[in-house]
């Protein structure tokens, strides 16, 4: 069953509450602003937002994740703000907590790793990606099942349900796991495409442009090659691997190849399953990161992309650091900072093209020390 949703229109009564659990020890702004991230996923998947709250734990209930009385708030808002749909910041909320929590709020529970799925299933186009997300879904599910249970039901519609259907899910597990095999073996025969193109590249200089979710990568790409690739102001707006020329000079020009965006804790189901589309970074002779100078956690950003790249054992290739929407910053001390703690940054922007010949400059040297080793 194909994993697509495009043709599922979003729902506009899917009103929203985001729950954060700020344990003991816990930094209070980390988790301020990864239920600000979790604002943004949601925002993006298609629900309206009513309310955000962050409560304090000293460790995860097992069976209902908070305590009574939280359970009691939360039920008085979802039903003073006719909420239908309660978003935990957790990585994975597992099934018994889903349904004892469903049971008590009657409306459906998710977790993050839920939301960013079905982000993934919403921008799938092409072919390829549309298996990476299915076979995502299916791993994510597959040692779920002995505990979902009654949550089978609630399927068909809203955050957290896209993707196989629920006559897939009732089906016993050797039916996913031969799905899953299916799957692996089409994308196989991808993967085996892609590196029959990378071989008739193999005497061009090749770059991979890299970053954290929403930076502005496919709006640079699209700047450097003159192109008009998808980009939209949310997150993951594109899933695919675009490969563009960009000529840098005189007889000089480089393949640069568009990637997945990364983000905080992007489940590892995801990263197993975008493996050949990743596979372009690490084929790479340098890598643009492109970072959001206007992020709130401009740090945190930067070492969630480095830990994936170290992840793909990239970490040994060239890279050029290109902090993007300079135009935004509200101070120029900002940008001043930026090149003092990150030396020898590029900052600019991809709109405006501010600092974009130094970026070809960049990539010039890197041409010319990477030319005589192409392979």
């Amino acid at each position: 069953m194909d994993a697509s949703v495009n043709r599922i229109p979003s729902s506009a009564d899917e009103r929203a509450l985001l729950v954060a659990i700020r344990l003991h020890g816990q930094d209070e702004d980390l988790v301020a602003q990864s239920l600000d991230e979790l604002a943004m996923l949601v925002d993006t998947a298609g629900a309206i937002i009513v309310e955000k709250m962050t409560l304090k734990r000293q460790a995860l209930d097992v069976a209902h994740l908070i305590g009574k009385g939280q359970i009691e708030r939360i039920n008085g808002l979802i039903a003073e703000k006719d909420v239908k749909l309660v978003v935990f910041d957790q990585n994975a909320v597992k099934p018994a907590q889903i349904r004892n929590l469903e049971t008590i709020f009657k409306c459906r529970v998710v977790g993050r790793t839920e939301v960013i799925l079905d982000i993934f299933a919403r921008r799938a186009r092409s072919a390829e990606s549309r298996i990476q997300v299915e076979l995502a879904q299916l791993r994510y599910i597959l040692p779920r099942l002995k505990g979902l249970g009654g949550v089978l039901s609630r399927l068909g519609g809203g955050i957290g349900t896209r993707g196989p259907g629920e006559k897939m899910l009732e089906t016993d597990r050797r039916h996913i796991l031969r799905r899953i095999a299916k799957l692996n073996d089409r994308l196989e025969d991808i993967t085996e495409h892609r590196r029959l193109i990378r071989r008739g590249r193999s005497g061009q200089v090749r770059g991979a442009v890299v970053g954290y979710t929403n930076a502005g990568k496919s709006t640079l790409l699209n700047l450097l090659a003159r192109d008009d690739l998808f980009v939209e102001d949310r997150l993951f707006a594109t899933l695919d691997a675009y490969t563009r020329i960009v000529y840098l000079e005189s007889g000089k020009k480089a393949l640069l190849t568009d990637t997945v965006g990364f983000i905080n804790n992007l489940p590892v189901n995801l990263v197993e399953s975008f493996k050949s589309t990743l596979e372009e970074i690490r084929n790479a002779h340098f890598i643009i990161h492109v970072i959001d100078i206007t992020a709130r956690n401009l740090s945190q950003n930067i070492r969630t992309v480095e830990k994936e790249l170290a992840a793909l054992d990239c970490s040994d290739i060239p890279t050029v650091l290109f902090f993007n929407k300079c135009d935004l910053v509200p101070s120029a001390e900002i940008v001043d900072t930026v090149h003092h703690r990150y030396p020898p940054a590029i900052t600019g922007s991809a709109i405006t093209g501010e600092g974009i010949d130094d970026l070809k400059n960049a990539m010039i040297e890197l041409y010319e020390r990477m030319a005589p080793l192409k392979s």
